[in-house]
């Protein structure tokens, strides 16, 4: 049977889902049935789109994208006509620490840093706090699954990548311990001049002591055979078999050479640049070491005062065009801001992408750049249902408007604190009379 629905009605009609006054959304229950969802225009990830298409799943899975909405298998399904909305797959936000970090300057609801300079063996899964109230306010954005990632001293730990949505860590888990994240140290930094009270750039004496901690661990990890247990080094070998990803965090030019050739000399495999603002400037090193970019500084202000004011936008477009990699990040693990991922894909289609190549960008790149992308990222048969429906372009935030969003074909709950209190303060001062 079809039926002709209006958006933001799916929870009522087809899976009962209530509207509870919840700071927290409940997780959401499995697919009870097969779902066909129609007259939609489809954005793959991969660079197409469909219109007037047809998207079906099942237990989770995508089963069929395409145009044909007459099926004989769909008389089984529930079929949605969706009267021309929009299909995104979900968006994919690496180097987050969503459910890590709750309230900045409440130190008791941080667990980010541990102490030390080397911390391996760190996992962030295990931390991840599925009932953080943050995590609401980025799913109503399209952003349906993050790398969640460790920060502090030089190797920070290993990320995983998680649906934002579940009852607990193990429910949201998608991918386990798939990165190790090393900071490389910089030779400068910046210190306060205690008889001007100015901020001035000074040297990082510590720079040759930092590098050599890190040539020690490289070195003692390729050699390590297992006795004594040492976590650290046990943690640091699926490095050198391919098996885990190396993301290295550095922005300047000198900082992205150094630390792709260090990483490079011991025979890391999968190597990740996190940051990127210098990029360009080294990008014949990048495409020979086949190193991936998640660039970060789509909304940053130029470094430098003789750059166009613009610059920063470019950067996609130019990595890009030079054949590299690229994924958009969020702007360097700063919660407040990485809720708005889609719209820095958004401001990088404004300065030379084309918009399905900026939306690949935060879904199909950034799930390659994972290594999740055989989950997520594009809507293709044998995928996730990850996905969520827009009645604008998701990728402005003037437009936007995602009305419902399904993670593994589980329909979630896009009402959080933000939808409660407008709606509290709309109903008690929408219809007041203006003071004379």
């Amino acid at each position: 049977m079809k039926t002709k629905i209006v958006l933001g009605l799916f929870a009522a009609l087809f899976l009962s889902v209530p509207l509870t006054q919840a700071i927290v959304p409940k997780p959401a229950e499995e697919q009870s049935e097969p779902i066909a969802i129609t007259g939609a225009v489809i954005h793959v990830g991969n660079g197409s789109v469909i219109t007037d298409g047809v998207l079906a799943f099942d237990q989770g899975v995508i089963t069929y994208v395409g145009t044909d909405a007459n099926r004989p298998d769909f008389f089984n399904h529930q079929v949605i006509d969706v009267q021309g909305a929009h299909i995104y797959p979900g968006f994919v936000l690496p180097n987050s620490t969503l459910g890590l970090s709750e309230i900045a300057n409440l130190r008791a609801t941080n667990d980010v840093v541990e102490e030390g300079d080397i911390n391996a063996s760190v996992r962030s899964a295990i931390a991840y706090n599925t009932d953080s109230e943050l995590i609401p306010t980025f799913r109503f954005n399209g952003i349906l699954t993050a790398q969640i990632a460790p920060q502090g001293g030089l190797i920070s730990g290993r990320s995983s990548v998680m649906n934002l949505d579940g009852w607990n860590w193990e429910d949201a888990l998608l991918a386990e311990d798939g990165a190790m994240h090393m900071h490389w140290p910089s030779r400068t930094r910046r210190e306060r001049n205690e008889i001007t009270g100015q901020f001035e750039t000074v040297d990082n004496e510590n720079y040759q002591a930092q590098t050599q901690i890190l040539h020690g661990l490289f070195q003692n990890a390729r050699s390590y055979t297992g006795e004594p247990l040492n976590l650290n080094l046990q943690a640091m070998a699926p490095l050198f078999t391919g098996e885990a990803r190396l993301f290295i965090h550095a922005n300047d030019a000198r900082m992205i050479a150094s630390s792709v050739q260090f990483a490079s000399s011991y025979g890391v495999q999968e190597i990740v640049l996190v940051g990127g603002r210098d990029a360009m400037k080294v990008k014949d090193l990048l495409l020979s070491e086949s190193v991936a970019v998640v660039y970060e500084s789509v909304h940053a202000l130029p470094v430098r005062e003789w750059y166009d004011v613009d610059e920063p936008f470019k950067v996609p477009f130019q990595l890009h065009s030079a054949g590299l990699l690229v994924g958009i990040g969020g702007g360097e693990t700063s919660l407040d801001s990485q809720r708005n991922l889609p719209f820095f894909a958004g401001t990088a289609a404004g300065y030379g992408l084309d918009r399905e190549t900026a939306l690949s960008m935060v879904t199909k790149h950034n799930a390659e750049i994972l290594g999740v992308d055989d989950q997520v990222g594009t809507l293709e048969v044998g995928k996730n249902a990850t996905f969520f429906v827009s009645l604008g372009d998701a990728l402005d935030m003037r437009s936007s408007q995602v009305q419902e969003a399904f993670v593994q074909g589980r329909l979630i709950d896009l009402y959080g604190t933000q939808q409660e209190l407008y709606e509290r303060y709309y109903e008690r001062y929408s219809n007041q009379p203006l003071e004379q």
